[in-house]
């Protein structure tokens, strides 16, 4: 089992980090993440405003100074993700930082007070290559949460950075995800799961909620599995580093019935 590292930054694999935080708020496990390649410094999802402090004390101890930070990457536009921003911005202090994200999430990211130059992912081809020829492949996701929503391929260490997607609302204070064999034998649909301690199960009820439709979360999914990915690098809950764990996981996925509206809509037709 893997210890959850409260107190210092994590390499995932060779130069990529966690930089993240447990938001006492909400008891979710907050997840950004840095690149270092070369001159080159990509801060990915970069967290709230509150947690600013921790999420750069992280940077500190992965032996980044902010003024070396080059890239600011953002999956999709709500608060957790980028509220920071300006914080961001105000300590890294150079004329050509960058902002990447789709056009859609620049429309709210706007309002966030940002200075920095910003980068629409479709005018770069949906990828971006660091000075030393390192590709990140970005994927569209639409409405796998936001109608902006991509996920980001790094095509060196095959990790993928999901996002919202392969979320969880666990909280049992694990870095990394630890199926037991039970997860293997499961043969339960997890829509209809009774057993509150599953580790999946929680995964299953955060996509249940913050996806809009089981058509866009398999849609997203499809995707996914087009790709030769080692590590899922999610925005909350537990790092995903198995690659057998990855594929019970978008298998469960894929048998949700009650996604987002459609959960909703059935229970409103069930209502007296």
């Amino acid at each position: 089992m893997y210890e959850y590292i409260e107190n210092k930054s994590v390499i995932v694999k060779d130069d990529v980090y966690w930089i993240g935080y447990l938001d006492q708020r909400t008891g979710i496990h907050c997840n950004p993440y840095l690149i270092k390649d070369g001159d080159q410094i990509m801060i990915i999802d970069g967290g709230s405003r509150p947690d600013f402090s921790t999420v750069m004390l992280r940077v500190l101890q992965s032996g980044v100074k902010p003024g070396e930070i080059t890239h600011l990457l953002y999956h999709h536009y709500d608060p957790d993700l980028c509220g920071s921003i300006p914080d961001f911005e105000n300590i890294i202090d150079r004329e050509n930082l960058k902002i990447i994200s789709k056009a859609e999430n620049f429309m709210f990211i706007d309002h966030y007070n940002t200075n920095s130059e910003k980068i629409e992912i479709g005018n770069i081809y949906n990828e971006f290559e660091f000075d030393s020829g390192r590709k990140l492949k970005f994927i569209e996701t639409p409405y796998a949460h936001s109608q902006g929503s991509f996920i980001t391929y790094d095509e060196k260490t095959k990790i993928l950075f999901t996002s919202d997607l392969f979320g969880s609302y666990n909280d049992n204070g694990e870095l990394y995800l630890d199926l037991e064999q039970s997860a293997y034998d499961c043969k339960d649909n997890c829509d209809y799961c009774n057993n509150l301690e599953c580790k999946i199960k929680k995964i299953v009820e955060f996509h249940k909620r913050i996806m809009t439709s089981k058509k866009a979360l398999n849609m997203a999914l499809n995707r996914i599995e087009k790709l030769d990915v080692e590590i899922i690098a999610s925005q909350h809950g537990n790092i995903i580093n198995n690659k057998d764990y990855i594929k019970i996981i978008i298998n469960k996925l894929k048998m949700l019935n009650r996604v987002g509206i459609d959960g909703f809509m059935e229970e409103k037709s069930n209502e007296v």
